[in-house]
């Protein structure tokens, strides 16, 4: 919920990991046999006889490529005078800049002409007659910062040198023609900050990276205030300059434990405090004001529940008005007076969760938004009174995010907070196929097959939000669960380090305890529970089915690893994944202890009790999860499966990496998943038809065991 315009501080000192497999590596576990072949995994097929189902076709539900859509219109952000609206949407195919008058936006035209390559993310500049926007090139993450002259029509490459990454740093009105950029073209691994001009592109370096700092902390007055570096064991070290040319000297030392909820927010007006997210020394993060001199940190605001999520603050006197604590939903606490009236009316005046995405200098300009868990988001200009300060003013709806979803009927997620066995709070959401909860209860007319949904990260967090899985799979008459098992993020510390080396362990315990809690409600068919993710997900997926066999029939992983013990040995340092915070939270390959923990949580050392269905989805080029270590699982799976009912279905992904990006890959592997889930849930399915077309799909093992996979392999194209 964060906003998109940037601030002269827009570097946290940790950015939150979204998924542990990001930046690992794995070492090939050790062969005794080689792993198959395609027309070895065919002959193997073969002897899997046809599952048992009543799965149903089922032609006319709803094409899978609705709810996977990209966003029409997104990042809506008005200009510093608020003058324009600009927001990010395709033109053909293409994602670029639209700009338009804020009173007018009918007549918005594109102010990018970018024919091949997607535009990421865009800014104002705050001289309202630019923007910049930030671009790679196929996909290879060297993003580029141009800046577009609006009056002139014209784009600088701000950064146009081959093979090199740029960020930006800071934005100020204070410098509104300049900007600070990171660049990374004399050290890969350090990158520096310059000074550059928007109007002629021209660049000072400011600030030299000679201590490998991964973040930088920059004022309004432009000038980098603070280096974060993060140390061999994932604690954060932030420096301070120091006289001369010494080395900068340590200023705070973040713990490893509080390193996944410390941030930076801005700096108040005069610069002498850093307004911080902090957890140290505490459970819940808080908003603490933190004494840029002494290092005296004053809290501000707190909640007894959850972490401190959105911090909205003025534009330019820099004092804090409001804060959203995200515990089931996103709840705004104002702070300042002076917008109380403001958000009174805005939070009766929409029916969905208020987002605040951008406000213009003045503050009498807002775009706000209002999200909602079944049907789009709906953007909105707020115009404030200008004669009575504080006083209400009106929201005139701009857009939704995508029209196409107001032509679909879609089910409501849900929030409810269980009980593990343990007594630890898990905060869940269900989604309920509304065709099977005709009143609107919160309750199925009949207990319901069931996916659960496993997020990935596992330092990250589900959040009350349309989920397009959610819905995909709601349409299909599946009740979706997904649970924010121990180790997730923003409900405090205890709660997250109560993960630690519970991969496997506790964590699962979680998912099985929520699957029990569905039965007990009559809303989960105890037949018929599914579970499925991808990362961290995939590998809870495989873990679940290897320890609760009779808890779920059948999983469903991606980029999922196998084996713990190979999956930590190499995995590179950086932020969280430096091997100590992993031997801390996951495991310690390097004693006995450790390796007999991360052995017996390892899903390759139980293949023998995983009876379910399996499928499993693999990319090539995943450096986190090798390819060979993969089909050696699946190769042992397969001789396990042998002669029984329960297939076990490979699918691998060449130019793929952890994730599928690529969104014809990502179409072909839904369609797969969905028929495998309702051949194990006996549900209804869309057939394949022609969704493999354009992908890089192939299915060496168990391609029969799937209706219509391989006729769908042979005829695309």
């Amino acid at each position: 919920m964060a906003s998109s315009r940037v601030s002269a501080v827009t570097v946290p000192f940790v950015v939150m990991i979204a998924s542990v497999m990001l930046a690992c590596g794995a070492r090939s576990l050790p062969a005794p046999e080689p792993a198959p072949t395609a027309s070895a995994a065919s002959a193997a097929t073969a002897d899997v006889p046809a599952p048992e189902t009543s799965a149903r076709p089922n032609p006319a539900l709803i094409s899978r490529k609705v709810f996977f859509e990209p966003e029409v219109r997104s990042q809506v952000q008005i200009s510093p005078d608020g003058q324009r609206i600009g927001w990010l949407a395709a033109v053909g195919s293409v994602v670029n800049v639209w700009v338009g008058p804020a009173d007018d936006i009918k007549k918005a035209q594109p102010v990018t002409r970018n024919a091949s390559d997607d535009i990421d993310r865009w800014w104002w500049a705050y001289t309202s007659d630019r923007i910049l926007v930030a671009q790679d090139h196929a996909g290879d993450e060297k993003w580029h910062l141009s800046a577009v002259d609006l009056t002139k029509n014209e784009a600088k490459d701000l950064t146009a040198v081959d093979g090199v990454r740029a960020e930006l740093v800071g934005l100020s009105p204070r410098r509104p023609k300049e900007a600070l950029i990171a660049l990374d073209d004399r050290d890969k691994k350090a990158p520096d900050v310059y000074l550059v001009d928007l109007t002629t592109g021209t660049r000072k370096l400011v600030q030299q990276n000679d201590g490998g700092a991964g973040a930088w902390i920059a004022d309004a007055d432009l000038r980098v205030r603070f280096a974060v570096h993060t140390n061999t064991d994932a604690s954060v070290e932030m420096l301070v300059p120091a006289p001369g040319k010494a080395p900068w000297r340590p200023f705070q030392h973040v713990p490893m434990e509080n390193a996944l909820s410390i941030e930076a927010v801005d700096f108040d007006k005069t610069g002498s405090a850093l307004l911080v997210k902090d957890s140290r020394g505490r459970d819940k993060g808080g908003l603490f004001a933190l004494d840029t001199k002494t290092g005296a940190a004053t809290l501000l605001v707190e909640d007894p529940q959850s972490d401190v999520g959105q911090v909205l603050v003025h534009p330019t006197n820099k004092t804090v008005e409001a804060v959203t604590f995200d515990r089931e939903r996103p709840v705004w606490k104002v702070v300042d007076p002076s917008v109380e009236g403001d958000f009174y009316y805005l939070q009766t005046f929409g029916d969905g969760t208020l987002l605040v995405t951008s406000r213009s200098l003045d503050e009498q300009r807002w775009i706000v938004a209002y999200a909602h868990t079944d049907g789009p988001t709906h953007f909105y200009r707020y115009d404030r009174d200008p004669d009575i300060p504080g006083n209400p003013g009106k929201a005139t709806l701009l857009f939704n995010d995508r029209d196409d979803l107001e032509k679909v009927r879609l089910s409501m997620m849900v929030p409810v907070t269980l009980n593990a066995r343990d007594g630890l709070d898990l905060v869940t959401y269900l989604t309920i196929p509304y065709f099977k909860d005709p009143r609107s209860e919160g309750r199925p007319t009949a207990p319901l097959p069931m996916v659960v949904v496993v997020h990935d990260g596992p330092w990250s967090r589900a959040s009350l939000t349309l989920d397009a899985t959610h819905q995909w799979l709601a349409s299909r008459g599946y009740v979706v669960l997904t649970v924010n098992y121990r180790g997730s993020t923003g409900f405090g510390q205890k709660f997250a380090n109560a993960g630690n080396l519970e991969w496997g362990g506790a964590m699962n315990a979680d998912l099985v305890d929520a699957v029990r809690w569905a039965v007990e409600q009559k809303i989960a068919d105890p037949a018929a529970v599914a579970i499925m993710g991808e990362g961290y997900g995939g590998y809870a997926a495989l873990a679940s089915l290897a320890s609760s066999a009779d808890t779920f029939a059948c999983a469903v992983d991606f980029g999922g690893p196998a084996n713990l013990f190979t999956f930590l040995q190499t995995a590179p340092p950086g932020g969280p994944m430096q091997p100590e915070a992993l031997a801390h939270r996951v495991g310690d390959y390097r004693t006995d202890e450790g390796k007999k923990l991360l052995s017996d949580r390892s899903p390759s050392a139980h293949v023998g009790g995983i009876k379910g269905a399996v499928l499993i989805g693999q990319g090539k080029d995943d450096p986190a999860v090798k390819e060979a270590d993969t089909a050696q699982f699946v190769a042992a799976l397969e001789a396990a499966h042998k002669g029984t009912r329960s297939p076990v279905i490979y699918a691998v992904y060449a130019d793929e990496e952890r994730t599928l990006s690529d969104p014809t890959d990502m179409t072909s592997f839904r369609a797969v998943a969905e028929v495998f889930l309702a051949q194990c849930l006996h549900g209804e399915y869309r057939p394949i038809g022609n969704d493999l077309d354009g992908s890089t799909i192939s299915v060496p093992v168990g391609a029969g065991a799937i209706a219509g996979l391989r006729s769908a392999l042979a005829a695309k194209k």
